[in-house]
């Protein structure tokens, strides 16, 4: 066996297939995949149906376009607290080790909440510029999550400890070239961090202690947003394009904890200087406001999402390899509805429907994401002139799905030990309270 596991290009290889397992980028989220959507306060109390059509600086994440036209300068700040729930359920998940009968995984067979609670801020402004010109910035994390299995999970071997955190920075110009039509255009300057980590199983014994395999990087990376808008007495009409964003991270990669005396000197060890790419996806959002009667508003949208881009995650050099995701596109349907009650307080709501991207066969503990229903209210009030604060609470409800991606320890070398994953997400669901405030200057 030292034969096997002393070699210089064999510990390369040890460590390119082990970190295939470790690098899976998200978790359950609050909209499809690990894409956060609670960028306002007012987005949230209407289920996000009508974002890409209505105007002001807490519209600019979904539509540059939103800020042409401003009478005087605005600005909005809100923070959004998600709780999700849900149990990961083991059904029969395997350890098949090099030359050996496949065993059960063991361990805690039911994590409750692996997803943590976690609070959202978001916040922009906007400043007109003449009469026809506007610009605008808008601070976000569209993509962030903390999960923590136990280290006696049933799934620990696939998941343990994850934290992402994405940062988008947009700065905007809107052009209003004539009365009811507004032109917008972003840059998205996203920063990405992420700490992720997983148990190895010994692939000789199931005596032995597992070990422990970590992935830590961050990068700045570019993309950008382009809108239109087309604003009548009767509709208001909205389109955007949101780009993908290829995120390039710098770090670290280690494993430690190997007990056996046979493989520790070759599997403990870290590596400096990893870098790992992958990409977020786009979104191509449509919708409408149609200004019913004086004090109602029917909102709808329809959002095309390109997972197709987070096909795959790719370790360049040192460690070459890459681990498939296979994302499908996917859509969000919403409908909702504004009522002006009276002239200072406004009451909302709406419904979403958002459909996941991932297919059968490659959900893992880290993303066992499901398609979902988004039910929502919220009002703002007009406190002075020159302030209205605004509130939301919204229900998610997860679909149950099955968590079926097989992974590998040590992939391709005759220390293979395979995961025959076998799980179930259930009783899903997530509770989100939004409380912000806009300020006319």
């Amino acid at each position: 066996m030292k034969n096997i596991v002393t070699g210089g290009a064999c510990k390369a290889a040890l460590f390119a297939t082990s970190a295939m397992a470790a690098v899976t980028l998200a978790q359950q989220a609050h909209a499809s995949a690990f894409y956060l959507q609670e960028q306002s306060v007012k987005a949230v109390g209407r289920a996000f149906s009508g974002e890409v059509s209505d105007t002001g600086p807490e519209s600019l994440w979904w539509n540059p376009a939103s800020i042409g036209g401003l009478p005087s300068a605005q600005a909005y700040f809100g923070a959004a607290a998600i709780i999700p729930r849900a149990d990961s359920v083991n059904t029969g998940t395997l350890v098949v080790r090099p030359g050996q009968a496949p065993s059960p995984v063991g361990g805690d067979q039911r994590e409750k909440n692996p997803v943590n609670n976690g609070v959202l801020p978001s916040g922009g402004f906007a400043i007109p510029i003449g009469e026809k010109f506007a610009v605008g910035l808008v601070a976000t994390s569209p993509y962030s999550f903390t999960t923590n299995y136990a280290s006696d999970s049933w799934a620990r071997y696939n998941a343990d400890k994850t934290r992402l955190r994405t940062y988008d920075i947009q700065p905007t110009i809107a052009f209003m070239p004539i009365p009811g039509l507004s032109l917008g255009a972003g840059l998205n300057i996203e920063y990405a961090k992420a700490t992720l980590s997983n148990l190895l199983p010994d692939p000789i014994s199931p005596l032995l202690p597992d070990a422990e395999q970590t992935l830590k990087g961050d990068g700045w990376d570019l993309g950008y947003s382009l809108g239109a808008q087309y604003r009548s007495h009767f509709i208001d009409l909205g389109v955007s394009y949101k780009s993908s964003v290829k995120h390039k991270l710098k770090g670290s990669f280690s494993i430690a904890g190997n007990a056996n005396p046979v493989l520790a000197g070759a599997i403990n060890q870290s590596i400096d200087g990893v870098h790992a790419t992958f990409r977020t996806p786009w979104q191509l959002t449509f919708g409408a406001r149609v200004h019913a009667t004086d004090r109602l508003t029917i909102n709808g949208q329809i959002t095309r999402s390109g997972w197709n881009k987070f096909d795959a995650i790719t370790l360049l050099s040192p460690l070459d390899t890459a681990i498939p995701e296979n994302y499908k596109n996917s859509m969000s349907y919403a409908v909702g509805f504004d009522y002006a009650a009276t002239p200072k307080w406004t009451v909302r709501g709406g419904i979403q429907r958002d459909l996941s991207p991932i297919p059968t066969g490659e959900r893992d503990p880290r993303v066992p994401d499901g398609d979902r229903w988004n039910f929502a209210l919220g009002t703002s009030y007009q406190l002075t002139s020159r302030f209205t604060i605004d509130a939301a609470a919204s229900y998610d409800k997860i679909h149950s799905v099955d968590i079926d991606k097989a992974t590998a320890a040590y992939a391709g070398t005759p220390l293979q030990t395979v995961i025959v994953t076998s799980g179930r997400l259930k009783n899903a669901s997530a509770l989100i309270f939004a409380l912000g405030g806009r300020v006319t200057f």
